[in-house]
């Protein structure tokens, strides 16, 4: 995630400074989505309203319909990871992105989503968190959803991972994960557990800034 950003904002600040509000409510018309309009989403999000127009001509660079669609999001995440496979833990990112479950991200779903990972408060990006874990959507994170989504990120760094990985390495994961956060011992993990056993964690809280002050 912190490389699809970083990325997008290369990108943006390259093209040209000086445009004014007007400008880009005219470029926002241009596209097959048009997006709801820079004061409701500088209220709706943490960007001010310049950070939301560099966001916008980056996020229209790479998607100029003004929405993607799964493949193209995978295709775009895929180029971060190219000694790996990207397309699952893309398909559960596209899923937490599209939060209206309507098969497509529009700038107002990119945007949110980014202000929560980017500039939210640690029990909403712990929030947003859990919802990428739990794929089924019924408010508890399983060993099977678990498994899913470490295998995922497992397929996506590659064989190349340095230190090399046992093939049992996402099993174990998986394991000390239910160990640490199932506090209760029933075999399932909630989203208080989740915040809680997040929040004892340093390295946990350490990366869950990182990507701050990105743009």
């Amino acid at each position: 995630m912190g490389a699809v950003v970083g990325t997008l904002t290369m990108q943006t600040k390259q093209r040209r400074p000086s445009r004014d509000k007007a400008d880009d409510d005219l470029e926002m018309t241009m596209v097959c989505h048009r997006p709801e309009g820079l004061d409701q989403l500088e209220a709706q999000t943490n960007f001010s309203k310049r950070e939301l127009q560099v966001l916008y001509r980056g996020f229209k660079n790479e998607c100029p319909s003004g929405v993607v669609n799964e493949d193209t999001f995978k295709q775009i995440y895929s180029q971060f990871f190219p000694h790996g496979d990207a397309s699952t833990y893309a398909h559960f990112l596209f899923n937490a992105f599209d939060s209206a479950h309507t098969g497509s991200i529009k700038f107002e779903d990119f945007v949110t989503a980014l202000s929560i990972l980017l500039r939210g408060t640690i029990t909403e990006k712990l929030q947003w968190t859990f919802n990428l874990y739990d794929i089924n959507r019924d408010g508890y994170i399983n060993k099977e959803e678990m498994t899913d989504i470490v295998r995922a990120i497992y397929d996506m760094m590659g064989k190349y991972t340095y230190p090399v990985l046992k093939n049992d390495a996402p099993k174990q994961h998986v394991d000390a994960f239910f160990q640490k956060m199932d506090k209760n011992r029933d075999g399932v993990v909630t989203l208080d557990e989740f915040i809680l056993s997040c929040q004892e964690d340093e390295n946990i809280m350490r990366s869950l800034q990182l990507f701050e002050n990105v743009i």
